[in-house]
C-alpha cells in the first residue's frame, strides 16, 4: 500500500524529513573555521570590538549571538537598527553579513558585506567562539 502523506507513516515521514533539515542547518554553521574566521574579522574590527562594553564606531560584538539588535549600552545606533526587531543568532548574523543595507534599509554601518558565505559562516563561528 503506498503512503499517503496523510497517513500515519506519511506525517512521520514529514517530521523525520523535517527534523532531517533542521539538523542539517545548524551542523552548517558548525562547519565554520574560527581560525579563518578570526582573519575575516580583520575587517570588522575598525569598527567593532569583541570585548564587552567597548564600543568603537559600531557597538561591541561580545555576546551578540541571542542578543537583540539595538541594545548595547551606551551606543547610539540609527532608529533603523534600534526599531527593527532583529534578534542576532546566526540566520540572521549570515544575512545582515552579507548585505547589511538589505536587512535593515538606513542602518548607518557602512560595509558592504561579505560576499563569500564561508567568510561569513567562518566569521560568525569566530564571533561566538571569541566573544562569549
Amino acid at each position: 500500500m503506498k503512503d499517503h502523506p496523510n497517513t500515519i507513516a506519511g506525517i512521520l515521514t514529514g517530521i523525520a524529513a523535517a527534523t532531517f533539515l533542521v539538523l542539517a542547518s545548524q551542523a552548517a554553521w558548525a562547519e565554520g573555521d574560527p581560525t579563518k574566521g578570526e582573519k575575516v574579522y580583520k575587517k570588522c574590527k575598525t569598527c567593532h570590538s569583541l570585548e564587552a562594553g567597548k564600543n568603537k564606531v559600531g557597538p561591541h560584538l561580545n555576546g551578540v549571538i541571542g542578543r537583540e539588535a539595538g541594545t548595547v549600552e551606551g551606543f547610539k545606533y540609527s532608529s533603523a537598527m534600534a526599531d527593527s526587531g532583529l534578534v542576532w543568532d546566526e540566520e540572521t548574523l549570515d544575512l545582515f553579513l552579507a548585505k547589511p543595507k538589505e536587512v535593515v534599509p538606513k542602518t548607518k554601518m557602512a560595509f558592504p558585506g561579505l560576499k563569500k558565505e564561508t567568510d561569513r559562516q567562518d566569521v560568525i563561528a569566530y564571533m561566538k567562539e571569541a566573544g562569549q
